[in-house]
């Protein structure tokens, strides 16, 4: 009897649509869609897809344990042998949805599950200690090599059998240490990677060093009235025509511009140049992205000392963590050569709020406090950014089109002060503020 298996993927990958179809809720359908028949293929009767998951990428990000309970709601009755999730390449909210409903299958139903993504989707950190993660190619071209072995090790969680080292298998290292019996003692081995090392050769340590990839949080700001603050984003908001030509996706370039005399950000003088959300509300009203409208009126008020006069804006779809290092380095150069004294940053979707993360931990190690406003906050921590605000949602972090003008400058104007209110609270380490 050939094992029965549940399959979870986005709306994409369900042939439902793209970004204007990220806000599905979850449903159920039975038998394989999309990359599942692969799956069938590559499984040989030895297992089979029962029913598939669909749920899209915003939403589940977006509403997280609502999303996770209803899907658990879905599929608790039909006695799977396992689950598997994706796989999820470089998609940062779709390889963080896989790796959370995959940990909460195993959790809460007590059945194995696997996915499979890139080694830099956000989602592999997240989870990677929690559920088997087959390493793939960083986008879909790769979906002939990942499925087969995604399969494979499927069928070996479902059979009970010995899993092997990360190397052999090709999934994420989970921390995990065994014993075994080894043809040569400790100190033979250890000799052995030193002549290695000293020659220049290459070796494997038995014993990998974890990486702490953290900062230490910026001093907060005492007299917010006196304080010069930056503008940045991994939003991909652009003057008009995108002069800089930053690429909608894996961006090798950020922009910086001039907002000495510009009071808000008008549609139709700028626009997002970001390819991994829908753009239709971010074009229609860029504040919704960055908040210069907000910030602005705050200063006229004396809330805050003035506004640096330039905005740094790259996208953070896809981009990689080397590239967001890069920027974030050269970008804090600039701001402590202009006496910047803090600096708000927003994002959007899945792999630029790691983006955005990860370039607040750049500009932040130079000691300017720095609070990230991101609508995916389990990213933003996983990456290590110390000072955290939850946005809206994922196309308008800082705004709601279903309200009025009005409405929406309120909800915005709250969330640019709760950031201010981050700025000016020393925190020993990652803070929420909600």
């Amino acid at each position: 009897m050939a094992y029965k298996v549940i399959h979870y993927i986005n709306q994409f990958f369900a042939n439902i649509g793209g970004e204007e179809k990220a806000h599905i809720a979850p449903e159920i359908r039975e038998g394989a869609l999309g990359p599942g028949l692969g799956f069938n293929h590559a499984f040989k009767d030895e297992a089979e897809i029962i029913a598939t998951v669909i749920c899209g990428d915003s939403y589940f990000n977006e509403n997280i344990e609502e999303a996770t309970k209803k899907i658990i709601d879905l599929i608790k009755d039909y006695d799977a042998d396992v689950f598997i999730a994706g796989p999820a390449f470089n998609a940062g909210r779709y390889g963080t949805a896989c790796g959370t409903i995959s940990k909460a299958v195993q959790d809460e139903l007590n059945i194995p599950a696997i996915t499979g993504m890139y080694n830099e989707n956000p989602g592999a950190d997240m989870f990677k200690k929690d559920v088997y993660i087959i390493e793939t190619a960083n986008a879909a071209v790769g979906m002939r090599k990942a499925l087969p072995k995604m399969a494979s090790m499927a069928l070996k969680i479902a059979k009970g059998e010995e899993i092997l080292d990360p190397e052999i298998e090709g999934y994420m290292s989970r921390g995990i240490r065994k014993n075994y019996f080894a043809d040569k003692t400790g100190a033979k081995r250890a000799l052995d990677m030193l002549v290695k090392k000293l020659n220049g050769e290459d070796f494997t340590t038995e014993y990998p060093m974890p990486e702490f990839d953290r900062v230490k949080p910026g001093k907060a700001i005492k007299e917010l009235n006196k304080a010069k603050i930056a503008l940045v984003t991994s939003g991909g908001i652009v003057p008009k025509g995108n002069p800089d030509h930053i690429e909608s996706s894996s961006a090798s370039k950020y922009g910086i511009y001039d907002i000495s005399n510009v009071d808000t950000l008008i549609s139709g003088n700028y626009e997002t140049a970001h390819g991994g959300y829908d753009p239709v509300y971010a074009n229609e009203e860029p504040n919704r992205v960055l908040p210069l409208d907000v910030l602005r009126d705050l200063e006229k008020e004396g809330v805050i000392g003035s506004i640096h006069p330039y905005f740094y804006s790259t996208v953070g779809n896809g981009t990689a963590v080397k590239s967001s290092k890069a920027f974030s380095e050269a970008i804090a150069d600039k701001l402590i050569k202009d006496g910047v004294d803090a600096v708000i940053l927003t994002s959007t979707w899945g792999t630029c709020t790691r983006c955005g993360a990860t370039m607040v931990k750049g500009i932040e190690d130079t000691g300017i406090p720095v609070v990230h406003i991101c609508t995916i906050v389990p990213i933003s921590k996983t990456v290590g950014a110390n000072r955290i605000v939850p946005a809206i949602a994922i196309p308008h972090p800082l705004g709601n089109p279903k309200s009025d003008n009005n409405e929406e400058y309120k909800i915005r104007r709250n969330i640019v002060e709760k950031a201010l209110e981050a700025l000016t609270t020393d925190v020993d380490g990652q803070t929420v503020f909600d």
